[in-house]
């Protein structure tokens, strides 16, 4: 995509979400890990909803640490995927507690490296815990770079190369909150509103589907 046109996206989204930011509830970097985690394949009302009662006893890695997997396993089951979520975030706490002096590590190797934790939820750490210019893909920033052709590819990976190319650095961490509202609230991943977006003129999805 020319620089030109980027920017120009770049500047529409910048005016329209002005001010966006994490949906997700948290008071620390280890709030939001465990958050992040929860947030796999559910959404950030529902992980709102059940950190608000999980976080007033276990928001620390000793709290947490006191709980078996299954006991957490039940605090969040609405979240889905409940197990395999609960046995990530306690192992994650103890690599916490053992290896990290009980603070959730601020550099990206050694958060990618707790488990349960990958790009996407590394980026979210980095950019809103520690304001580190990241971008982290999610399904909404998958979607929305592909379609507009900001940002292609197969894997989640592939897009973050390309957004850390088209996009400068300093705009990282916003133009990930901007494309996350705008899939949000425009570019659904059934039914876009593609006639109310006012990207339209720059998506590579819209220009194909309304030839």
């Amino acid at each position: 995509m020319h620089k030109k046109k980027i920017n120009a996206i770049l500047d529409i989204l910048s005016k329209e979400y002005a001010g966006a930011k994490c949906a997700l509830n948290f008071r620390s970097p280890y709030e939001l890990l465990v958050a992040t985690i929860l947030s796999a394949q559910c959404t950030d009302e529902r992980v709102n909803m059940v950190t608000e009662k999980l976080f007033k006893v276990y928001n620390t890695p000793e709290k947490m640490a006191e709980l078996t997997e299954e006991q957490l396993g039940e605090k969040i089951k609405s979240c889905g995927f409940y197990n395999n979520k609960s046995k990530n975030i306690i192992a994650a706490t103890r690599e916490i507690l053992t290896k990290h002096g009980g603070e959730v590590p601020r550099n990206f190797d050694d958060l990618v490296a707790l488990p349960g934790v990958g790009r996407k939820t590394a980026n979210v750490v980095m950019s809103n815990a520690f304001g580190v210019p990241a971008i982290a893909v999610d399904t909404h920033v998958f979607r929305v770079s592909n379609r507009l052709g900001l940002a292609k590819g197969k894997t989640p990976d592939e897009v973050e190369q390309g957004l850390m190319k088209n996009i400068p650095r300093e705009m990282w961490s916003d133009a990930h909150h901007y494309i996350i509202w705008h899939g949000r609230k425009v570019c659904n991943a059934r039914k876009p509103k593609c006639e109310e977006c006012s990207l339209a003129p720059y998506c590579e999805f819209y220009s194909k589907t309304n030839k």
